[in-house]
C-alpha cells in the first residue's frame, strides 16, 4: 500500500471543475495531489478533517499584502496563492527575487506595472518598485499627464521587457491617471494582446461620475478588449462602479456575448482603501461619487475627516497615506445589494484588494506573529473570504457554497491562467495538482476583521495546505512554514 506525506481523511472534498463534493482522502507527495480516493489512504502524517470541507485554496487576484504578515494574515482566510495584479511591481525581476530571498508563506506572483513604469520615465525617476512606490509619487500631477507617442514607447518597451521575464500580465491604474490619452491605454492593451497575458485594469472615471472625462472607464475596458483582443480584467468593479454597477456589468455582459473577453472580480465591503492624494479623492469632485470630506478616514487614526480643509491638508502633506473612503453603507440592505450584485456577477472572481499592514508607532517587524497591536490595515484583508462564506453563502444565500468556493479558487485560477500554465495547476481538487488546500468548516466561517480592529484573523479556517505543507494548522499560523512559490508566466 502506498504512504502518502501527508493524508487529510475524511473531508468533504469539493472540486469546482469535476462538481466532486463528496468524502474523500486526499494522498499529498511531494508538494503535488497524488491520490483522492473513497477508500482510506496511509500516510506519514495523516490528518481526520472528520467532514469539514476540503476545497482548493483560495487565490488572491488583487493583494498589495506582499510580505510575511500580511501572507498569515491572508492565510488565516483560507488564502493559499497573492497576486499582485492590478498595481503591479517594475521591474517584476527584483520583485520574485526579493520575495524568494525573504521566503513566503504563500505563493506569489506579479504583474507588470504601467503605474510605476510611467512614473519613472515622465517623473524622472530611477525605475523600479511596487505599490509603495506607487503611493509615495500618487498625488503628482507630472505622471499623469497626457505623454507623446514616443514617451510612450518607452513606458511599452520597460512593459514588454517585463512581460518576457514572467510578468503575469499588465496592471493599469488608469484611475490614477485618468487624463492619459485613451490612445495609450489601447497601446497597453494591444502589447498584453500579442504577449496573450491579461491587463488588470482600475478603470478610470464614468461618464456619470465625470461627464469630462476622456473616455467612459467601463466602456475603455470593453472597447479595449473589442478592438485588440486583448483579456481585460476589470478590478473591483464594486468599488469603481457604485450605484452604477448595473450598467458597468451590462456592458461586460454585451461584449462577453460578441466574443470579448473581459472577466471581473469585488469584494464584500463598502469602503474602499487608496492613497488620499489620489486624483479622484480631490475634494472639488468628491460630490461626483456622492462623498464628502466626511466619507474618508486615515488608516490608523480616530474617526474620519472633519471638513474639507482637513482633507486638502492630508492631501498636501502625506499624499501617499493609507484612507478609507466609505462608498456604501454595508449595514443598509439596499447599498450592500450593488455588492452582492458585483459578486453575483456570473463568473466574478472574489478577490480582496488586500493592503499592506501600516504599524502607527515603533519598528515595523512583518516576522512577528501575531502582528503589534498597533499594526492595522483594511478588514478586507483579513476577512475577504470568511465575509463572503458567511454574508453571500450562510446569511443571504446569493451563491450556494460550492459555487463560492468556484468563484474563490478556479475562477481566478483561469483569469490567470491562460498564459500561465502553472496557474492549470491549482483552483482545482485533482490528482497532478499542486497541494495548495484549505479546509474549513462551512457552519462556523466568518470574517473577524471590522474597522476598528481591522488586522483580526478570520475563524473557522482550521487547515491551510500549501505545496503539501501546513501554514495554518488546527486554526494556528505555523510561524516555521515558508512553503510559498513563484508563480510566473
Amino acid at each position: 500500500m502506498t504512504a502518502y506525506d501527508l493524508v487529510l481523511a475524511n473531508g468533504r472534498a469539493i472540486d469546482p471543475e469535476t462538481g466532486l463534493d463528496a468524502v474523500r482522502d486526499i494522498g499529498i507527495t511531494g508538494g503535488v495531489i497524488r491520490a483522492v480516493s473513497q477508500t482510506p489512504l496511509t500516510g506519514t502524517t495523516r490528518v481526520d478533517l472528520g467532514g469539514l470541507v476540503v476545497c482548493p485554496g483560495f487565490i488572491d487576484l488583487h493583494s498589495h499584502t506582499m510580505d510575511v504578515a500580511g501572507h498569515r494574515l491572508q492565510a488565516l482566510d483560507g488564502v493559499t496563492t497573492v497576486l499582485e495584479l492590478e498595481a503591479g511591481a517594475y521591474p517584476v525581476g527584483a520583485a520574485y527575487h526579493k520575495a524568494a530571498q525573504q521566503g513566503r508563506p504563500l505563493n506569489y506572483g506579479f504583474a507588470t506595472s504601467w503605474g510605476i513604469a510611467r512614473m519613472g520615465v515622465l517623473l524622472g525617476l530611477e525605475a523600479g518598485g511596487d505599490i509603495e512606490k506607487f503611493l509615495a509619487y500618487i498625488g503628482h500631477e507630472d505622471w499623469q499627464r497626457p505623454a507623446a507617442r514616443p514617451v510612450v514607447d518607452r513606458i511599452l518597451a520597460m512593459l514588454e521587457g517585463d512581460l518576457a521575464d514572467g510578468a503575469l500580465g499588465i496592471g493599469i491604474l488608469v484611475g490614477y491617471a485618468p487624463r492619459v490619452d485613451p490612445s495609450e491605454y489601447l497601446a497597453v492593451a494591444a502589447l498584453a494582446a500579442r504577449h496573450n497575458l491579461p491587463t488588470y485594469t482600475h478603470a478610470r472615471e464614468l461618464v456619470e461620475q465625470d461627464p469630462t472625462t476622456p473616455i467612459d472607464g467601463a466602456e475603455e475596458v470593453v472597447r479595449a478588449a473589442a478592438e485588440t483582443g486583448a483579456h481585460m480584467h476589470y478590478c473591483h468593479v464594486n468599488s469603481t462602479s457604485i450605484r452604477h454597477v448595473d450598467r458597468v456589468l451590462g456592458l461586460v455582459e454585451k461584449v462577453r456575448a460578441e466574443g470579448s473577453r473581459v472577466t471581473t472580480e469585488a469584494y464584500p465591503y463598502g469602503a474602499g482603501m487608496t492613497g488620499v492624494g489620489a486624483a479622484f479623492l480631490a475634494p472639488e469632485i468628491l460630490h461626483r461619487r456622492g462623498l464628502t470630506a466626511h466619507s474618508i478616514g486615515l488608516l490608523g487614526a480616530e474617526g474620519r475627516l472633519a471638513d474639507e480643509e482637513a482633507l486638502r491638508a492630508a492631501r498636501r502633506d502625506t499624499p501617499g497615506a493609507a484612507a478609507f473612503v466609505h462608498l456604501l453603507d454595508e449595514d443598509d440592505p439596499a447599498a450592500f445589494d450593488y455588492i452582492q450584485r458585483a459578486l453575483a456577477f456570473p463568473d466574478a472572481a472574489v478577490a480582496t484588494d488586500a493592503v499592506p499592514l501600516l504599524w502607527r508607532s515603533g519598528t515595523p517587524d512583518p516576522l512577528a506573529w501575531p502582528p503589534a497591536p498597533d499594526a492595522v490595515t483594511h478588514p478586507r484583508t483579513a476577512g475577504t473570504y470568511g465575509r463572503t462564506l458567511r454574508r453571500l453563502v450562510r446569511e443571504n444565500a446569493v451563491l450556494g457554497l460550492q459555487e463560492a468556493i468556484r468563484r474563490c479558487t478556479l475562477v481566478p485560477a483561469d483569469v490567470v491562467g491562460s498564459g500561465v500554465p502553472a496557474m492549470r495547476r491549482k483552483g482545482r481538487v485533482q490528482v497532478g495538482c499542486d497541494a495548495d488546500l484549505t479546509v474549513f468548516d462551512p457552519e462556523t466561517v466568518t470574517d473577524r476583521a471590522t474597522y476598528t480592529d481591522t488586522a483580526r484573523g478570520s475563524s473557522g479556517f482550521v487547515h491551510v495546505v500549501v505545496a503539501g505543507d501546513f501554514v495554518v494548522r488546527d486554526s494556528e499560523i505555523v510561524t516555521t512554514a515558508f512553503p510559498g512559490r513563484p508563480v510566473r508566466a
